[in-house]
Formats: C-alpha cells, sequence, structure tokens
C-alpha cells in the first residue's frame, strides 16, 4: 500500500484566524497522516502471526475510521480556506440546489447554527446524489455519524484545536463568522460539480 503524504495548502493571511492557529491545526493534520501510515504498517508487521496480534490487530483497524477521516476531513477544510475568500459564483449550481430546498440566507443561517452543536466534531454540508438533495449534518470526532454513500461539499472543523489560539470555547461563535468570512466559495462551488 502506496503512504498517505501531507497536502501541502497555500492559506494566505485569514481575517479573525490567526496564522498562529493554521500552522498548529497543520501540525494536526500531519500527526494523522503520520498515524495513519504507522497504523497500517503495524498490521503488516503483525499479520506475520495473525492468531497471536488477532486483539491489537483489530484494536488497530479500530483507528483507521478515526484517522483516515482526521486526514481527509481536514484536506475538505484547509483547501476551502486556500486562496483567499471568494463568492459562489453568479452562475452556482450549488446555490440553485440549496434554494430549491431554503432561501441562500436561510440554508447558511442553520448550518451556523450546526456548527455551533456541542462537543468536538464538524459541521458537515453533503450532496445525496440518490435523492439529488444536500444534507447538512454534524459528525462526532472526524467519524461517528458519517452519511455512507454522500459527498462532502463543505465543512467547518469544530474542534477546540480549530481556533482556541484566537478565541476562547465560550466564542466558538466567532470563528464560525470568520470562517464563512475566508471561505473560497469557488472551491465549495467545485465540490459541489465533482459530486454530481
Amino acid at each position: 500500500m502506496e503512504k498517505f503524504k501531507e497536502i501541502n495548502f497555500n492559506i494566505g493571511t485569514l481575517k479573525g484566524i490567526s496564522m498562529k492557529n493554521i500552522e498548529e491545526h497543520l501540525k494536526l493534520y500531519a500527526g494523522y497522516v503520520k498515524n495513519i501510515n504507522l497504523i497500517f504498517e503495524k498490521i503488516k508487521e503483525l499479520m506475520a502471526d495473525p492468531e497471536k496480534n488477532a486483539y491489537i490487530i483489530s484494536e488497530l483497524h479500530r483507528r483507521i475510521g478515526f484517522e483516515f477521516n482526521g486526514i481527509r476531513n481536514h484536506e475538505y477544510y484547509f483547501k476551502s480556506l486556500e486562496g483567499g475568500s471568494k463568492p459562489l459564483p453568479v452562475n452556482s449550481q450549488l446555490k440553485l440546489v440549496i434554494e430549491k430546498q431554503f432561501s441562500f440566507e436561510v440554508w447558511l443561517n442553520n448550518f451556523k447554527t450546526l456548527a455551533m452543536t456541542r462537543g468536538v466534531g464538524w459541521a458537515v454540508l453533503y450532496y445525496d446524489k440518490q435523492t439529488k438533495e444536500l444534507i447538512s449534518a454534524w459528525i462526532d470526532e472526524h467519524h461517528l455519524g458519517q452519511l455512507n454513500g454522500l459527498s462532502w461539499i463543505l465543512c467547518v472543523d469544530m474542534w477546540e484545536h480549530a481556533f482556541v489560539y484566537d478565541y476562547p470555547t465560550s466564542e466558538k461563535k466567532k470563528y464560525i463568522e470568520a470562517f464563512f468570512e475566508n471561505l473560497n466559495w469557488e472551491v465549495v462551488e467545485e465540490n459541489f460539480k465533482k459530486a454530481l
């Protein structure tokens, strides 16, 4: 199996999210990449005697979802902050689909409310190809509550590490507003087009 590699994101100066917070956050992302590679190496090594190592192998497999999703979730997150703040394109297909279900402002306010969910996790906007609808959902940690078969369109990392250098936990709403102020909606639109 080929090793997982870190992506080098091109994130410039952000409004309301410090470079210190981004740098520390990227170190955590690097840790997920390192850990998933270590897990697969260790499983391969332990498979030399699978009966003797069955318990350890099983526990390592249990960690795969956490570490793997820790990588992928962060890649969506950081990618959406590259290139500076950009609005949705005028002819946005995503906006059209959102507005079939809600007004854009109602959807955005609902999504920001979702991001305020207590605990650590992710606010995620998915696209369901079967129903051709958007679904917003909360994911605990990185992996609990993922909706199978749906494509990620947009996410907000709501672990404290995403904002702790800039805002106390009691002010995470300010972080959510800062995230959307810096969001590159063109990236989000591309995620949607790929999901169709």
